[in-house]
């Protein structure tokens, strides 16, 4: 299974959106949008998106914490 998590600086929601996925045994990949090529990534693949974070699992948008969670106990 492929995580993408796009975050950004000093955001709640990010830190423990990473946290619950290595509490979990889930590798992932951060990208923070503080950098400006992931930032035009993210509104390439999801021009909608307007809070941190955005994640993804398997290419399919989950959206951010509430949805990781929802994607979560789907999986566990």
């Amino acid at each position: 299974m492929k995580i993408e998590i796009y975050t950004k600086h000093n955001c709640p929601n990010c830190r423990e959106a990473k946290r619950i996925l290595l509490a979990n045994n889930f590798d992932y990949i951060e990208y923070d949008v503080g950098q400006p090529e992931h930032l035009v990534e993210l509104m390439l693949r999801h021009p909608e998106a307007r809070q941190m974070p955005q994640i993804f699992v398997d290419g399919q948008r989950v959206g951010g914490l509430a949805g990781l969670l929802v994607a979560l106990d789907a999986i566990l």
